[in-house]
């Protein structure tokens, strides 16, 4: 990106080593589930040496070292995928891992050409920006393993007023600060760590804020089935029932029907007087359909439905939603994700925008997947529920399904895989959800990084071609002399 001379300490090979190996393992420590409460700090050391990594007397070479990072800490979360794409798996650990050297070299680029003074403060722009967009603005969007999520069981986290990647920006600004303290002042590294550790403190003794309650509450029971056959289900549906007579509605997972709603469930619906929620294809053609949450009614009717916003890339997931809404049930109003779709916040901000008082989400996530995959996924409805202050309801297939508070707490859920495990909670309405702060930061920062990178390679190229026409004058000189 720039022909500036490398600053005299950048890193040498076994100093880049050491951090590469310590980024990696720091990351994978955060992400193990249960020593979560234990190991969630570790990302600030993710943050720390990833910072250190990318100053490197090249870009290139920031950016190679960044993409091993990256490699690393998504082949050692998402190994599953192997199990699914088989050798293909290293091709999406790349693409993973290119973010994170994108990151990197951006990074460094910017304390070659703007020095460590200046950079200490667009680290934690170019981080949100960088992973903002890997998440929610590309076809290969994948957001599981953000710096978020590793505090999904950290009750503390301020998700209702930061939302999960205004806590990655705060990380890797308290990181940067660290890391360039040298360059920034004592007061601004005590200030800054002393802020982050005081939110952290008030926060203990005060509970989120959450939006006030509506008064209305519902009992939801789910059941955990992968893939039955539709003539067991009002069979299995009795035996949740007998254990939950005072539930009125009954969840299923994404994909529990290979169809729409058959009329034998129609009838179950109506002879009990219950309301059913279950995951189906809506078809279009016989090949072409819209993988569908049908809310079948008391009177045996389907009463409302909504197709999955986000399908699965690489899979045949079925078509895209042409569009949200929320039912306005008896209760309040309920917004419906599928699976992948309450990934995204840019999926999940339209319902809550629109007036979602609770989610419920049917999801499919299949036994051979493994466990650590189920782990992962479970980590999204907890920070989810955080960040808007609404309860969900998450039924997947095989696991782990969960009941959330609004406060992000998990009050009940399912083993792995805990084939027809029937479980319940009373869900507690709010009157209305809240969106976090960075939901406007966030685009940001992906705007601010994109002029960021566009100035470095504009000065480069500046440089490169004032050199060419430089040295073509000098040649010019000597043939006339």
């Amino acid at each position: 990106m720039t022909t500036a001379k490398a600053p005299p300490n950048s890193l040498g090979w076994k100093g880049s080593v050491a951090n590469l190996v310590l980024a990696v393992v720091c990351f994978n420590l955060a992400y193990i589930s249960h020593w979560a409460a234990a190991t969630t700090l570790l990302i600030f050391g993710y943050a720390f040496f990833l910072i250190l990594l990318a100053d490197q007397p090249s870009v290139r070479r920031a950016f190679y070292f960044g993409l091993a990072v990256g490699f690393g800490c998504g082949a050692g979360q998402a190994f599953f995928f192997f199990n699914i794409f088989k050798a293909a798996a290293v091709v999406l650990w790349l693409v993973f891992g290119f973010w994170i050297g994108l990151f990197t070299a951006i990074s460094c680029g910017c304390t070659r050409r703007w020095g460590k003074a200046t950079t200490v403060w667009l680290v934690p722009v170019i981080w949100t920006g960088t992973e903002y967009f890997r998440s929610e603005l590309y076809f290969l969007r994948f957001s599981w393993l953000n710096i978020g999520y590793v505090f999904s069981n950290f009750s503390i986290a301020p998700f209702n007023e930061l939302g999960m990647y205004g806590l990655g920006f705060v990380v890797f600004l308290v990181a940067s600060v660290l890391c360039f303290r040298n360059f920034v002042g004592k007061a601004w590294v005590g200030a800054i760590c002393l802020g982050v550790l005081a939110l952290a403190l008030l926060l203990s003794y005060f509970p989120q804020m959450t939006p006030p309650k509506s008064g209305n509450s519902v009992k939801i029971a789910g059941v955990q089935m992968e893939f039955p056959p539709a003539r067991l289900i009002p069979r299995i549906l009795n035996q949740a029932l007998a254990k939950n007579t005072n539930a009125p509605i009954f969840v299923l997972s994404e994909y529990t029907l290979d169809g729409g709603v058959p009329a034998i469930l129609k009838d179950w619906c109506q002879q009990h007087s219950r309301f059913l929620v279950v995951g189906g294809k809506d078809f279009v053609t016989n090949d072409v359909y819209y993988d569908t949450v049908f809310v079948v009614g008391t009177n045996g009717e389907t009463v409302f439905k909504q197709a999955k916003c986000v399908p699965i890339q690489l899979f045949k997931d079925g078509l895209p939603a042409t569009g949200q809404a929320v039912w306005n049930s008896p209760w309040g109003k309920i917004g419906f994700c599928i699976c992948y779709d309450l990934s995204y916040t840019r999926v999940t901000d339209v319902l809550v925008r629109q007036g979602a008082q609770m989610l419920i989400v049917p999801s499919m996530d299949v036994e051979d997947w493994g466990k650590h995959q189920h782990e992962l996924h479970a980590r999204v409805a907890p920070v989810r529920a955080a960040e808007y202050g609404l309860p969900i309801f998450r039924v997947a297939s095989s696991g782990i399904s969960q009941a959330v508070t609004g406060q992000g707490r998990v009050i009940a859920r399912t083993s792995v895989p805990g084939m027809g495990e029937i479980f319940s909670a009373q869900m507690e309405l709010p009157a209305h959800g809240s969106i976090p702060m960075d939901r406007a930061i966030a685009p940001f920062c992906v705007i601010a990084t994109g002029v960021i990178t566009a100035g470095l390679l504009l000065l480069t190229w500046t440089e490169k071609r004032t050199g060419q026409k430089t040295n073509a004058a000098k040649v010019k000189e000597r043939a006339v002399v």
